[in-house]
């Protein structure tokens, strides 16, 4: 079922982030989560990312600003480490409530509920215009590194608050792309290291097909983006997807995921 399901998810997800303002990575978990426990589930959405996020570093990594990169980057890359073992301190506490509707069984983990707190905060960053408008001085740059790195360590979500620091750098248009993609880029490195060093590389051989079959589909997904959806408005699909997201977020706590 899931060789169907999460390859053409992608793909919609894929469209929904040219337009949603939201990150493919926090879009694809949820749907990863379905079929995977949530730990394997951010592993293997981390490699989607990361290898999305080589494309973009292809294309745009020569507008990033160095500086930038070191200033924010390099803190990010070592504080994703720290949230990638936060992950795995989560995922090894035992259930906190199991319970059952009708012959269904569900378990409220600390894991699902920080995750899902984290998905609902961020997509919350780009539902509310006062919090999309939320900026912190370039001095602090390297405090937003070390947060960043440690949210993208820990379950993926960071693009909102990176943006939130890069946007007073007064970067162009393309640096400010090309920069986000390479520290997005670096901290993808340095959470899929961790993850690597405390879950079976059986699991991802195991999945190979099912990560190839779901690459294919986010790139053509994105290839095909503008076309089948510019009839749609950004704050219609950004509206959507952050209720979408914000549903999932309560689901995860409660156990239903």
């Amino acid at each position: 079922m899931e060789y169907f399901f999460i390859p053409i998810f992608s793909f919609i997800a894929s469209l929904l982030t040219l337009f949603s303002g939201f990150g493919l990575g926090t879009i694809l978990l949820p749907i990863f989560a379905m079929f995977f426990p949530l730990s394997i589930a951010i592993s293997l959405t981390a490699i989607i990312h990361f290898i999305n996020n080589i494309f973009k570093v292809i294309v745009l990594g020569k507008y990033a600003n160095i500086n930038v990169v070191a200033g924010f980057g390099l803190p990010a890359l070592v504080s994703a480490f720290f949230g990638a073992w936060i992950l795995k301190y989560l995922s090894d506490i035992k259930s906190i409530l199991n319970y059952s509707i009708g012959t269904n069984t569900f378990s409220i983990t600390a894991l699902k509920i920080v995750i899902g707190v984290l998905i609902i905060v961020f997509a919350l960053f780009d539902l509310i215009p006062r919090l999309q408008k939320i900026q912190f001085d370039k001095k602090y740059l390297f405090i937003g590194g070390l947060l960043s790195g440690l949210f993208g360590g820990l379950s993926g979500n960071q693009g909102a608050l990176r943006s939130s620091f890069l946007v007073k750098c007064n970067l162009s248009k393309e640096s400010f792309i090309g920069t986000g993609v390479t520290i997005a880029c670096m901290v993808d490195i340095s959470r899929l290291i961790a993850y690597s060093s405390f879950f079976s590389p059986a699991i991802l051989s195991e999945n190979i097909t099912l990560l190839v079959l779901t690459i294919l589909f986010s790139l053509l997904g994105v290839l095909l983006g503008n076309k089948l959806l510019k009839k749609i408005t950004y704050e219609s699909i950004q509206k959507i997807v952050g209720l979408m997201l914000i549903t999932v977020g309560i689901m995860l706590m409660v156990g239903i995921i």
